[in-house]
């Protein structure tokens, strides 16, 4: 009952459904403590809104937000605690008293001083708010941007503000129950200096050197540093916050680019979102900021997603313009027919080609490269299980996706028995559950299935602990989860969490990354991902969330893997490991096989996973293993040949297609030439020569 009143409410925890429920007695407490009248009643009715609110500010609450849409804001909450004192005040025979009147006088001008409050704080934002967002970009040396004001004026300003007149609510009450009007005084003496002090605090910031530049000084600044940078190849993405991933799996291709790159996002949380990297990046969240830019040096564009705002680099003559999404697999979303727009679409290998044919969307044959993936190179090829210890098999299902298509996952029809059969397999097998970070968010059905499995294997978890079989090194373990730690403080170091964050002008101006400390950070991660596998038993069953440890480290430590139709099959196929691929619509093995390229290769589940023998004896025995060869080809087919490298052969097609940029953009100008000289000529030809029929009169004269 408790949980579904969470979903209800939209709060993340029970404790925030009790503070939103406190909060809301509260108020009807105090009215019947005011009416009564009691002091004391009034007390702690008024501490229970005040913590439960700040409670709810602090977690950054759903209900918040809500509470303002039926005219329940803070603001409202306030004041209504504030009139309920006052009633109080004249229930105790107060309401001649100085003390009164000093109340309703210190109500009336602190509510004055929220109007300057909220305007200064709105105006510092707006104008520290940049036109442009850039990372690794060198804009200190050509545009003063001074220091943020100090987080904690800022920081959920409106809620510290409102809080100050606790000080004159204490007095007052006090006042009411001793009948000492001192105290009252006191308190609203108090009040309203701290209110005026805090305004003060922020009048500085809107004057003088502690103003930002303006948008046009900050747009030719990047203008100048990118004429100075000159940079060839620009990775472009526009995506909601939950979609930083698909950007963030080229960082690591965009660093080893051999011409000059630059990310150009176009939403602030992408950035906020976007893991570290030593290219230039610049949002530029105006469409018509970015039209204006120069990038005239720029010859190849890359798209990561489909996504409307495209337009606005697609526009640009003198660049070649590539998809090059952000995954391969068979879903439909990898030959939408939006991708016609791009001069060129770059696959994985033959899979990507064959399909775009199939799908007749319009993109030619012509128009696909073929260049691998790079982001697999950290995926390694299967051995066979080490010697010594059990095979480990990795469940990684895809989410339920927007339309509620029964094929799209197999956790809600299939999940709980793919699990209940891996945690009791003979011979026995570890089992790692890695769900996609979606689930549950579109389907309540999907989000109980997960929790259900979920329990499962942490269920097996406990008891395979206490399996005698099963011998762990307690302090192998206890020393690998102390480097976890030291592994872990230090990342926090490096990116310093933590700590103090200024605003995002601040960000800008100093957002340079230290590529020492960048190095040891990624040495770091790969240290922390030996140190977690350590921690705890090779036997032992694990449900895995959340970044760390990444999809691909769960590959590499894997034997097999099951899954759904999404990319995870089509990387998973680049380490020549076991793999089975659930048919949760049910369209039969051959169907299946012929709709989906990457399961061709693949042990094909029912959603009673009865096939689940044959990919665990594949992985127990080799020569049992009968889609090995089946593998290897159908790797070649999806990813392309393992030689030369994937990075080489996507870096090689980024300099043939600014070769051919320069090409066409060569051609362009001379015909511009060529007609401009025409139209100079005909200029300059006599007006009696213009015609023919005066050429004809002259002729004949």
């Amino acid at each position: 009952m408790i949980s579904t009143a969470i979903r209800v409410a939209r709060v993340g925890s029970a404790a925030e459904l009790a503070a939103a429920a406190l909060m809301m007695l509260g108020f009807p407490c105090l009215m019947l403590a005011a009416l009564l009248p009691s002091v004391g009643a009034f007390a702690a009715a008024a501490a229970v809104t005040y913590l439960a609110d700040h409670f709810l500010h602090r977690r950054g609450s759903y209900l918040v937000n809500r509470l303002s849409k039926v005219r329940a804001g803070l603001s409202i909450r306030f004041l209504i605690r504030q009139l309920l004192l006052v009633l109080l005040l004249a229930r105790l025979d107060l309401s001649g008293s100085l003390v009164f009147y000093a109340a309703i006088a210190c109500f009336l001008a602190f509510y004055g001083f929220q109007a300057p409050h909220g305007a200064l704080i709105t105006l510092i934002r707006l104008r520290r708010k940049m036109p442009v967002a850039t990372r690794n970009v060198d804009l200190a040396s050509r545009v003063r941007i001074p220091d943020a004001p100090p987080r904690p004026l800022l920081s959920r300003s409106a809620e510290k503000m409102l809080h100050l007149d606790l000080v004159a609510v204490v007095g007052l009450l006090v006042a009411g129950a001793t009948g000492d009007g001192v105290y009252g005084f006191a308190g609203v003496g108090v009040t309203l200096l701290l209110a005026f002090g805090y305004v003060a605090a922020l009048v500085p910031f809107v004057r003088g050197r502690r103003v930002p530049p303006s948008a046009d000084k900050v747009l030719a600044a990047v203008d100048g540093w990118l004429g100075e940078y000159r940079p060839e190849t620009v990775l472009y993405f526009s995506g909601s916050k939950d979609s930083a991933y698909q950007v963030n799996m080229w960082l690591e291709t965009m660093e080893q680019l051999d011409t000059r790159p630059l990310i150009i996002l176009r939403e602030r949380a992408i950035l906020e979102r976007m893991a570290p990297t030593t290219v230039p990046v610049i949002c530029v969240p105006g469409g018509v900021h970015l039209m204006n830019m120069d990038l005239s040096t720029v010859r190849v564009a890359l798209y990561a997603a489909n996504v409307g705002k495209n337009i606005h680099m697609l526009r640009v003559p003198t660049i070649q313009h590539v998809f090059i999404g952000h995954g391969d697999s068979d879903k439909l979303a990898s030959v939408n027919p939006f991708s016609k727009v791009y001069d060129e679409v770059w696959t994985a290998g033959r899979a990507g080609r064959d399909r775009y044919a199939i799908a007749d969307v319009g993109v030619r044959d012509d128009d696909i490269v073929e260049v691998g993936r790079p982001q697999l190179a950290p995926i390694q090829t299967w051995q066979g299980v080490p010697d010594g210890r059990i095979p480990t098999v990795l469940y990684a299902p895809t989410w339920e996706g927007w339309d509620g298509n029964p094929g799209n996952t197999s956790i809600v029809l299939a999940g709980e028995n793919i699990v209940k059969k891996l945690v009791a397999a003979d011979p026995p097998v570890r089992v790692l559950y890695k769900p996609h970070p979606f689930t549950g968010t579109v389907s309540a059905e999907a989000g109980a299935a997960h929790r259900r499995i979920t329990a499962l294997v942490e269920k097996a978890a406990v008891e395979r602990a206490g399996d005698s079989r099963f011998t762990v090194d307690a302090a192998a373990q206890e020393q690998a989860k102390a480097e976890l730690t030291r592994i872990e403080a230090r990342l926090a170091e490096l990116s310093g969490v933590g700590g103090e964050k200024g605003d995002e002008a601040e960000a800008t101006r100093d957002g340079m990354i230290d590529a020492a400390r960048h190095e040891e950070a990624a040495r770091l991660r790969a240290e922390w991902n030996d140190a977690y596998w350590r921690s705890f038993s090779t036997a032992g069953h694990r449900v895995i969330t959340g970044a760390e440890p990444r999809l691909y480290d769960c590959f590499n430590v894997s034997d097999a893997m099951v899954s759904d139709i999404s990319s995870v099959v089509s990387d998973f196929i680049a380490s020549g490991k076991p793999y089975a691929v659930t048919d949760s619509a049910e369209l039969g093995v051959e169907e299946f096989k012929r709709q989906n390229t990457a399961v061709r290769a693949a042990v094909i589940l029912t959603n009673s996973a009865a096939e689940l023998g044959e990919l665990l004896a594949a992985v127990a025995d080799p020569a049992a293993d009968a889609q090995a060869a089946g593998r290897q080809e159908l790797k070649r087919y999806l990813l392309g040949p393992d030689e030369p490298a994937s990075i080489d052969q996507f870096n090689s097609a980024v300099r043939e297609l600014a070769r051919e940029s320069e090409r066409r953009n060569r051609g362009q100008q001379s015909e511009t030439s060529a007609e401009l000289v025409d139209v100079d000529l005909a200029s300059t030809v006599p007006a009696q020569r213009v015609t023919g029929e005066t050429d004809g009169a002259a002729v004949t004269g």
